[in-house]
């Protein structure tokens, strides 16, 4: 069979695409194919599970938009399909008078994207929402949530193969090739060859090399970070309400472990952002050779990390101190003892880093051909992702003129 649209990458982002394109024109058949055995199962089903609000984007820019718009959709959709998710407010907190100029710029940041109901709380009133804070003040985020982001990639491709009998989804293929012919390309993978007149990528830790393997000229590569968190014990707990951030360190690319209670009811602590020598490596010793080779010998890499020497050797300390993690913990609660932390999981943030180390690239998506490929798409890319979605489908409609 030859499919209209092949989507490779089978994350929150390559399924929302899948749903929209599929919704968009229920007539064309398509074909999701994914490396892993099941979906969402790299960066989508290893982050914080948090609905973002849109507080930390450069208004107008496609991060800002498309978090907002993404998120309003995306409860949406959660409240329709009967997705565990929870609107249920975050604090973002100062501890130390010097972040006070980067909370009020945060605050300006969030009123331009329109945030609803955000407002400057004191330490007071951060105590109301988090009683085992301490901080001197910070902001209400109202509209910020939690979802099971996995069951939220598994409902859209089901809903998408539900529309059209044609369509497939194809779990446990690694893409090894493209094959360009004059109408139609064909995609090579481990177990099979799908032929398809466009070509939708959604790759995340793969994007940069499937671009290649697509023919991009591509200049930058993809970095992995990985990020571990540690979880509270039972006993603890009741110290988070909800979910509780620290204002970010504007100089440094991540924004700072916070503490975000689960759907499930567990609370994490985390993450941290440390160079990880494996782009799908999740423990602490995980290593590629072709991975470590790709970044190390990338001028970009070299170049984040001497603009960030002093942050990523601290980080990398309290990768390995379980007493440097609960440290950086008790800024915000200093009731947190050893005991009441365990180590929980880890993820891999795939960042798009530019030649110059700057990892602060917006949202980015090329055409290439018959192709579009989701180049860079870091978080809030699971919140955004139904924007994502629509965005692509409506591109695909003009630059393939789909009929």
């Amino acid at each position: 069979m030859t499919y209209d649209i092949a989507i490779i990458g089978g994350g929150i982002v390559g399924a929302a695409t899948f749903y929209k394109l599929q919704k968009k024109n229920p007539g064309l058949r398509m074909v999701l194919i994914e490396k892993m055995d099941q979906l969402a199962d790299h960066q989508t089903g290893h982050n914080s599970g948090v609905i973002h609000s849109g507080l930390y984007y450069k208004p107008g820019s496609l991060k800002a938009r498309n978090c907002i718009q993404g998120r309003h959709e995306l409860v949406a959709f959660a409240k329709q399909y009967g997705i565990k998710h929870d609107v249920c407010g975050k604090v973002v907190v100062a501890t130390d008078p010097v972040e006070l100029p980067n909370l009020e710029k945060i605050f300006k940041t969030g009123l331009e994207n329109k945030i609803e109901g955000i407002e400057k709380i004191t330490a007071d009133q951060v105590r109301e929402h988090e009683p085992h804070v301490k901080s001197i003040g910070g902001i209400w985020v109202p509209c910020t949530g939690i979802i099971d982001f996995r069951g939220a990639t598994e409902k859209m491709a089901e809903l998408a193969l539900a529309m059209q009998p044609e369509s497939r989804m194809q779990l446990g293929e690694e893409v090894l090739g493209i094959e360009k012919g004059e109408e139609t390309s064909t995609v090579v993978t481990t177990k099979n060859k799908y032929t398809a007149r466009y070509l939708v990528f959604c790759a995340g830790l793969q994007a940069d090399r499937l671009a290649k393997k697509d023919g991009v000229k591509l200049k930058e590569k993809v970095v992995g970070f990985r990020g571990d968190y540690y979880e509270l014990t039972d006993a603890a707990k009741h110290k988070v309400r909800n979910l509780i951030y620290p204002v970010p360190n504007p100089d440094f690319p991540f924004l700072g472990v916070h503490f975000t209670r689960m759907t499930d009811g567990e609370v994490e602590c985390g993450p941290n952002a440390v160079f990880t020598f494996k782009r799908e490596g999740y423990g602490k010793t995980d290593f590629s050779l072709t991975d470590s080779w790709d970044a190390l010998t990338y001028g970009g890499t070299w170049k984040l990390f001497f603009k960030n020497m002093s942050f990523g050797i601290n980080e990398y300390r309290r990768a390995f101190s379980k007493k440097l993690f609960l440290k950086t913990l008790q800024r915000m609660i200093p009731s947190l003892m050893m005991e009441d932390i365990k180590p929980g999981r880890a993820g891999v943030r795939a960042l798009l880093l530019s030649q110059d180390g700057d990892t602060r690239d917006d949202f980015r998506i090329e055409y290439h051909g018959r192709s579009i490929h989701v180049l860079n798409a870091p978080s809030p890319a699971a919140t955004a992702s139904l924007a994502i979605g629509g965005f692509i489908a409506e591109e695909a409609e003009k630059q393939f003129n789909l009929k």
